[in-house]
């Protein structure tokens, strides 16, 4: 019975996944920042679009930590959580009001405000991570999660796809580009249905792990304890020697790649490719990314994860370079598919390392400094790219920039110590455990 249950709550968890995705594959990554450059801010939309990626991102990078703390002091990491999938659905379903270039800024200010309920819902879902999966099985229910977060988020992509393809035909009377912006504004519409209804079986069956209190702070409110977990989480993360180097390290190379998702599309809709082609490409990533997620959590087995991490923050690099000479629509799908190999892989088993190195006993307040990082992923590498193409006039410029985060991250990650790094983690378990006792 335990073992069937602990089964329905590896599933629950990994739904999730299915669910959010589709706000990373649709309004991330695919339909909004092709809307956006076609329809509303046309003409500048590299740069504006890339400004608002860094703006939502920084913000949601900024909470994430204090929230992380007060999640685990009150054991309410399930209720922090729903109050941000909230803010998300809401934010999203709203995009279906922007259809003038005249509503360009409550474009943006929507897509900041869905940016921050996705990024921060993933503060505590990540943290659960720890908590539903064991020990020996860690690597493989991350990746397992990414694995369903790119054939939900494929799977609804796929309807967007036909709904903007054949939604037109089925509305005649609106002319072009009315059908098509409209039946666009709809797929946006769609992922807020999703989200909510895919978050539910986390909701109910995932436990809420037990509160981990110190002695001295029972009794204390909750804003005043997550202020004192945050400011001490930061002089105590810097006793974990190999996870905070790691966390340093994320936070460059995902840099890279949290840019290429959400900066492609708007890099080939500039540089003149079609609706189709672009949406195509990315239809394909999520099916091809799905089993090679799954792949890359086997062969960490053989590997290591931190040859398998390398070997993907390779392809990345070779991806950048040739992004630069990108001149026709074929291109653009080879690059897509070069990403999709390595995209799931190397974003779940930065999670479920990090999840090694990390002490459960501060998993969401530790998971906050690791959300930090891994919002930032999409604060400086979109505002370098922004940088680079304004300075440039050149979104090619841009694209090729992203080699340097690429390269340092690989260097730096040589010097992490997983082994050590885990057993500086239980040893900090261990001596929480007591003080409980």
């Amino acid at each position: 019975m335990d073992d069937l249950k602990h089964k329905l709550e590896i599933r629950a968890w990994t739904m999730y996944d299915w669910a959010n995705s589709a706000f990373a594959t649709t309004v991330m990554g695919a339909i909004l920042p092709t809307y956006f450059s076609a329809y509303i801010a046309a003409g500048r939309s590299l740069s504006l679009w890339g400004y608002t990626v860094a703006i939502g991102s920084l913000l949601a990078a900024l909470i994430s930590p204090i929230l992380g703390a007060i999640a685990d002091f009150r054991a309410s990491k399930k209720k922090f959580m729903a109050i941000f999938v909230a803010l998300g659905v809401i934010s999203t379903g709203l995009l279906f009001l922007v259809d003038t270039p005249e509503e360009w800024l409550l474009c943006c200010i929507l897509y900041i405000l869905g940016t921050i309920g996705f990024a921060g819902s993933l503060v505590f879902y990540d943290s659960l991570l720890p908590h539903v999966a064991r020990e020996d099985e860690i690597d493989q229910v991350s990746s397992r999660g990414f694995a369903m977060g790119y054939i939900g988020g494929g799977i609804l992509l796929l309807i967007n796809v036909i709904m903007i393809f054949l939604g037109p035909q089925l509305t005649p009377s609106m002319g072009e580009p009315q059908a098509t912006m409209f039946w666009m504004r709809l797929s946006l519409a769609s992922v807020a249905v999703w989200w909510a209804a895919f978050s539910i079986p986390l909701f109910r069956h995932v436990h809420e792990p037990v509160r981990m209190a110190e002695e001295s702070e029972i009794g204390e409110s909750v804003v005043k304890v997550g202020f004192q977990r945050f400011i001490k989480a930061l002089k105590d993360i810097s006793k974990f020697q190999d996870l905070f180097w790691f966390m340093v390290t994320f936070l460059v190379y995902s840099n890279g790649i949290g840019t290429i998702i959400t900066m492609a599309a708007a890099f080939a809709t500039d540089l003149g490719f079609g609706t189709m082609t672009v949406l195509g490409t990315f239809l394909m990533v999520q099916f091809v990314a799905a089993p090679f997620s799954i792949l890359f959590g086997n062969l960490v087995k053989k590997w290591g994860s931190k040859k398998a991490i390398t070997v993907s923050l390779l392809i990345y690099t070779l991806v950048a370079i040739l992004g630069f000479f990108m001149n026709q629509e074929w291109h653009f799908f080879v690059l897509g598919f070069g990403v999709a190999m390595v995209q799931g892989g190397s974003q779940a088993l930065s999670r479920s390392l990090f999840g090694r190195l990390l002490p459960k006993s501060k998993s969401a307040e530790f998971y906050g400094f690791f959300s930090v990082a891994e919002k930032f992923n999409t604060v400086i590498g979109p505002a370098v790219m922004a940088f680079v193409t304004n300075l440039t006039g050149s979104g090619r410029w841009g694209i090729v920039s992203l080699v340097i985060f690429f390269l340092v991250g690989i260097a730096m990650l040589q010097r992490v110590d997983i082994e050590r790094g885990m057993q500086r983690a239980a040893e900090e378990d261990a001596k929480m455990i007591k003080l409980e006792s």
